[in-house]
């Protein structure tokens, strides 16, 4: 249970970058997906006998928002382990990002996370001009156009992946505590996908991870994202350091489109 939030934000946030990298049109995409309002609820399954238990989940919100000066969509994901894993590690976990509605760029991160007890703040504000991060614990050079794990998402859901074909790996670089990632995406298609939630036409990916406390790195995470204009992430898997977890899209409010990508509830 370890990072249950942060987990969710990595799982989901890999599969935003498409068009990342220096040089390229990756800076100054239009939002066209989402809208001020939007509420989305994740829901973490752990599984380590076989059986998927419900171990905790998130939920990420959309506001607009004056920043220094600019606008910006004020996004939130705040996740929570369940009253029965609270017994052996109890996460309480805070992300916030303010993303530029013009440029679609990060300008501020916060981390606000209590997991086990262990307590982590970082607060992150980017100059994208100057390339640089100034976190809680100093100043970091940063590459073009970077990405935080929660602006990534909301990113991922503006772009059009209909120009990619099935095996292609697209690179990208990410600001993750006080350092920057290069990692990448291998886009593997689009199939329809069973959630605990129901059916869906879907567009599914590969990440590179990052090895760390609960990944062991490499292309061991799967991510399906909605096939229609919303790209809401509906299921990433992936095993971890004791057994594996699976993230499901439960509940939204107020989507920009019609979730056409649904096919069935389950059970009916």
């Amino acid at each position: 249970m370890k990072g249950i939030l942060k987990a969710v934000f990595l799982l989901a946030g890999f599969s935003a970058f498409a068009q990342a990298g220096p040089g390229n049109d990756f800076c100054g995409i239009k939002n066209t997906s989402f809208q001020e309002g939007e509420v989305v609820t994740m829901k973490v399954f752990y599984n380590t006998l076989g059986m998927y238990v419900g171990a905790g989940e998130a939920t990420f919100t959309t506001a607009l928002e004056r920043f220094n000066g600019k606008t910006t969509y004020h996004c939130i994901g705040e996740g929570k382990s369940y009253s029965f894993f609270d017994k052996f590690f109890k996460v309480r976990d805070k992300y916030e990002t303010y993303i530029d509605t013009a440029t679609m760029l990060p300008m501020k991160f916060v981390r606000n996370v209590d997991e086990g007890g262990h307590k982590i703040y970082n607060n992150v504000t980017f100059n994208q001009n100057n390339g640089t991060a100034v976190s809680t614990s100093g100043v970091f050079k940063t590459s073009k156009c970077i990405q935080d794990v929660v602006s990534a998402m909301y990113y991922a859901r503006n772009i059009n992946f209909d120009k990619y074909k099935p095996g292609d790996k697209i690179p990208f670089d990410m600001f993750l505590d006080d350092e920057v990632y290069h990692l990448y995406l291998r886009y593997l298609g689009k199939e329809t996908v069973k959630t605990q939630y129901g059916k869906f036409r879907a567009i599914k990916f590969k990440p590179l991870l990052i090895k760390g406390t609960i990944f062991t790195g490499g292309e061991k995470l799967t991510a399906w994202i909605s096939d229609d204009p919303n790209h809401l992430v509906l299921r990433v898997e992936s095993p971890i350091s004791v057994g594996n977890i699976k993230v499901d899209m439960f509940g939204y409010k107020n989507l920009r489109y019609p979730l056409t990508s649904l096919l069935s509830v389950k059970g009916i």
